[in-house]
């Protein structure tokens, strides 16, 4: 299915979290893929597991909330891998409760918008000359907090970084589209990670890691050739 594809996929973080299947279904299928992480140890294990499974991936760690750094991290895949992508799978960021927005503090506001929203926009800028030269597809993960009726009372910061995303992407399906560049995101209901499952316990209906896999896969396959600009709702 993306057999001599290259995908670069951004935050694979530790095991047990949704990167780890995203990435190793786009290597099942074929793919060569670049593991991207703030943490040397996380994307290093999650790239060697990959190895293991008889696929190709490379690592990389970066602060992807670090301009210079991002720009530093596109010339050495450029360099290594070639002048182009195929898919791009942005997948970094976090979550965090702010509380009601009068008892909000400014740290949780600025790091949910560092993590969520400006990595996506670093993220983006710095790699959409290699989606335009091969063609690529750009996925988003935003959240149902960012759609019409989402909850978002007690995490203001959290929704207004997702919508954000979701702005982003849709501007960057707009302008790319004449480059062949397709941009959309995933909207997911909490997502069946460990980390997750540790915090809100098994009580609640998760959308599970293969699910969110099969729907990145899917926007980035030919069969999705004519979707761009759309927002998926998952769970």
């Amino acid at each position: 299915m993306f057999t001599g594809s290259t995908v670069l996929l951004t935050g694979v973080g530790r095991e047990g979290q949704v990167g780890e299947v995203v990435a190793g279904a786009f290597a099942a299928a074929g793919a060569s893929v670049i593991l991207v992480d703030r943490t040397t140890s996380r994307v290093n294990a999650r790239t060697q597991a990959i190895r293991d499974a008889g696929h190709q991936a490379s690592g990389y760690a970066c602060d992807l909330s670090d301009p210079s750094a991002v720009t530093a991290l596109a010339q050495t895949v450029r360099t290594s891998h070639g002048p182009s992508l195929n898919a791009l799978v942005h997948m970094a960021g976090g979550f965090a409760m702010s509380g009601p927005v009068a008892e909000s503090t400014d740290d949780v506001w600025n790091r949910q918008l560092s993590i969520n929203l400006t990595t996506a926009y670093l993220t983006a800028r710095a790699f959409i000359p290699l989606l335009r030269a091969g063609r690529g597809s750009l996925v988003f993960f935003a959240s149902q907090a960012a759609l019409p009726g989402g909850a978002v009372a007690k995490m203001s910061a959290y929704a207004i970084a997702k919508t954000g995303v979701v702005a982003l992407m849709r501007a960057i399906a707009a302008e790319e589209r004449p480059n062949g560049v397709r941009a959309n995101a995933l909207a997911p209901t909490s997502i069946r990670t460990a980390s997750n499952v540790q915090s809100m316990g098994e009580a609640v209906r998760y959308v599970e890691r293969q699910q969110v896999a099969d729907a990145v896969l899917l926007l980035c396959s030919a069969q999705a050739s004519a979707i761009t600009g759309t927002v998926m709702p998952l769970g």
